[in-house]
């Protein structure tokens, strides 16, 4: 019997039901984000608060979701590995309780034999009562993660259609100002010239930099800005490029960590669709990889604004569950594709960012 090695379900069962239900409040105080959003001058900004704090309770909702269901199929599992052994000492069980008493106390080679066999039959069923205790036990945690993964799931559908429809209004915001701040207007004559021409992303955006007024603000670099999108660093993804690759969601949001104008958006070389920004003199940096965009050249931006959203189709909760799987990983990750440019020359993001 093996059931010593379930006792390690006991304990892990509530943590993670308590942190689905966390995940769930923050779910919940997305949602009231959500409504409290209405029409004004902060709206943008307020959406985009709430599209990040949807994506935080649903990663963590994703995490407990996926630990609920593992540990429901371990226990599973295990039970029906001991099933075969439990049934057989069931029935030994059964059948010493249904011996008459005279029987049980009578043995062929004496009485002292027989005390011997009443006190092993004592000892068997105590240790086969533990064992039925500790079975109970993990059939009620068992139900316990059966309801919680019920519960787990229809929250997480909701924060999912939820997130979808801050994303919507989101957009809709960003399409529905009507002036723009702007410290330059953008030629596009003259960017569409100097995409043509671009050999490289670096000779591309030392051009775009000349052409316009730098930002009088200075800025130091002391790697504590926070990353772009909600996501982790990948290994090196083409060592060839002096940025990082950042791992996150489906239509993930994006946002530019520090006040900064756009100095171009659009599609550059092999790069997908990129959005260059200007934080500070002589200091660019270049986002690539994005699905939608929300900012034109010329805007200048704060600390916060949405820049725009990964690609890809947020999947539902069935793919949340079995992305991690071998035969999925990666299918549904989306990468964004971080630079940072000083004075014309590729610095290490570490620099400014905290990758860590």
């Amino acid at each position: 019997m093996r059931w010593a090695a379930l006792l390690w379900c006991l304990a892990s069962p509530l943590a993670a039901e308590e942190q689905a239900q966390e995940a769930a409040r923050q779910l919940q105080a997305a949602n009231a984000r959500l409504e409290a959003a209405d029409t004004g001058r902060d709206r943008i900004r307020a959406l985009t608060e709430t599209v990040q704090a949807y994506e935080a309770g649903l990663i963590a909702m994703r995490d407990s979701l996926r630990q609920i269901t593992v540990q429901e199929a371990e226990i599973s599992r295990r039970l029906a590995e001991d099933r075969e052994d439990l049934a057989r000492l069931l029935g030994v069980l059964s059948s010493i309780s249904k011996t008459p008493n005279p029987v049980i106390f009578s043995h062929p080679q004496g009485a002292r034999n027989a005390a011997r066999a009443g006190l092993l039959t004592t000892d068997m069923a105590l240790a086969l009562e533990g064992q039925v205790d500790a079975l109970r036990d993990q059939l009620h945690a068992a139900q316990s993660l059966r309801t919680a993964r019920a519960v787990a799931t229809n929250t997480l559908q909701q924060g999912l259609e939820g997130a979808q429809e801050a994303r919507a209004a989101l957009g809709q915001a960003v399409s529905d100002r009507v002036t723009l701040p702007r410290r330059f207007e953008q030629d596009p004559l003259q960017t569409a010239l100097l995409v043509a021409s671009a050999q490289t992303l670096a000779d591309f955006a030392a051009e775009i930099a000349a052409g316009t007024p730098s930002p009088e603000d200075t800025l130091t670099a002391s790697g504590d800005l926070p990353l772009p999108v909600a996501g982790i660093v990948l290994p090196d993804q083409a060592p060839n490029l002096p940025g990082i690759h950042v791992g996150a969601a489906p239509q993930a949001l994006v946002s530019t960590p520090v006040d900064a104008t756009i100095l171009f958006e659009g599609p550059l070389l092999n790069y997908g669709t990129v959005v260059i920004a200007e934080p500070a003199a002589d200091v660019l940096f270049i986002f690539a990889g994005l699905g939608t965009v929300f900012v034109q050249p010329g805007e200048i931006v704060s600390a916060g604004a949405p820049i725009g959203l990964l690609g890809g189709a947020a999947p539902d909760v069935d793919g949340i569950l079995t992305e991690n799987d071998a035969s999925n990983a990666g299918q549904t990750q989306q990468v964004l594709y971080l630079e940072v440019r000083d004075r014309q020359s590729a610095v290490s993001p570490d620099a400014w960012f905290a990758l860590e």
